[in-house]
């Protein structure tokens, strides 16, 4: 029998017995997928069910080819709505691929009771045509399915950048977001920010993307108003990181936020980069990149609290627990221009002994007032040092 197209038609006998066949076809493939596929039988009882319903819905839409000819595409495409879309991402393609020759398998060894010797080598023709088609099928339903995927990660990332950059994001929603987009272990936690390139902002974020991922660690990015955010998790010392980075910035300063050793603490190190972006310009020689904590003196002039009170923690006040020496000898120090000799005439001591003293700050607080730098951060600890202990 065939068609006005001369294409031979299968019997409706041979159809009907088909299609009374589909539950037991698809119970079988299913118990073949159990035998043969380790994987599959690692699954959870709800997606071994979808891949039950997948096979009934493959059977039956070949059936129904079969009997009507009907567009290829539409029928194979239609297949896989027996199934969420979530099930592409616990079932890989190529898993996939396999479950469909489980199946045509079962039916194949199956073609005998299916079909009578007329019918055979047509239903055996177009099972292998049907398969094929399924199988590309599929391939669709996985690109649509990463299509999808990677629209909603880049609104995630955007979502959590954003909340970074504002400060919004503390406590739980952080790791769930974040194991969300994949990331595999979050470890210390780094913050890297600079002026945005030109051009589209998911071509700027492809790019960096890519160049991370080839450094081999997890990064959220984002293109907040003109300025780039990276924030990169494993990263112990991120100032090296930063320099392999420098290439996904613009001309400016690149600004690399301290270490989180806590994810909750994500927000606070992007703010704290941030706040070094900001008050960058007010020293030309900086080194690019430069890291948050070497721009404090500067982020506290321009109004950073947290600046503020860490170089009272850790410059104005370790001097002061020293002792009153230490804190008279880098005042006279500094008030004296630096000028060794008239420190010491004016403390009534020996030069050697100003030398020592200085070199003790230096110890003490991490900070040396022979260096210009160093006299400069130590300058303003010292004046915040005095307003703190006034108020």
């Amino acid at each position: 029998m065939s068609d006005s197209a001369g294409t031979p038609r299968v019997r409706p006998e041979t159809l009907r017995r088909i299609e009374q066949s589909i539950g037991r076809l698809a119970t079988q493939s299913v118990a073949r997928m159990d035998d043969e596929l380790p994987w599959f039988r690692a699954l959870p009882s709800g997606q071994r069910s979808w891949v039950t319903l997948v096979a009934q819905a493959g059977l039956q839409s070949f059936v129904e080819w079969l009997r009507t000819d009907d567009d290829v595409l539409r029928l194979t495409g239609g297949v896989f709505a027996a199934a969420p879309s979530a099930m592409a991402r616990s079932v890989t393609l190529q898993q996939t691929v396999e479950l469909i020759r489980q199946t045509i398998t079962v039916a194949e060894q199956n073609m005998s009771l299916l079909a009578g010797s007329e019918d055979e080598p047509i239903v055996r023709e177009q099972l292998l045509r049907f398969s094929r088609e399924i199988a590309f099928a599929a391939a669709r339903v996985y690109a649509s399915a990463a299509e999808n995927r990677g629209s909603w990660d880049r609104r995630l990332e955007a979502l959590v950048i954003d909340n970074l950059v504002s400060g919004s994001v503390v406590g739980d929603p952080l790791p769930s977001q974040l194991a969300a987009l994949g990331w595999a272990d979050v470890g210390p936690v780094a913050a890297v920010v600079g002026g945005a390139p030109a051009g589209h902002p998911d071509v700027v974020l492809a790019g960096v993307h890519a160049r991370v991922r080839r450094l081999g660690l997890d990064a959220m990015v984002g293109v907040h108003a003109d300025r780039l955010v990276i924030v990169v998790s494993g990263v112990e010392d991120p100032l090296p990181l930063a320099d392999q980075l420098l290439p996904c910035f613009a001309e400016g300063p690149v600004v690399v936020g301290p270490v989180a050793k806590h994810l909750a603490d994500a927000a606070a190190v992007t703010r704290a980069a941030l706040s070094g972006l900001r008050a960058a310009p007010a020293w030309p020689g900086a080194p690019r990149p430069v890291s948050a904590d070497a721009l404090l003196p500067e982020r506290a002039i321009a109004g950073d609290a947290e600046a503020r009170a860490q170089l009272v923690a850790d410059v104005y006040r370790p001097l002061t627990l020293a002792g009153d020496v230490l804190l008279e000898t880098m005042s006279g120090f500094l008030d004296a221009g630096g000028a060794l000799e008239a420190t010491a005439r004016a403390l009534f001591v020996h030069a050697n002994t100003v030398r020592y003293r200085l070199r003790r700050v230096a110890e003490v607080c991490g900070e040396a007032p022979t260096d210009p730098r160093g006299a400069f951060t130590l300058q303003v600890a010292l004046a915040l040092g005095r307003l703190h202990s006034v108020s």
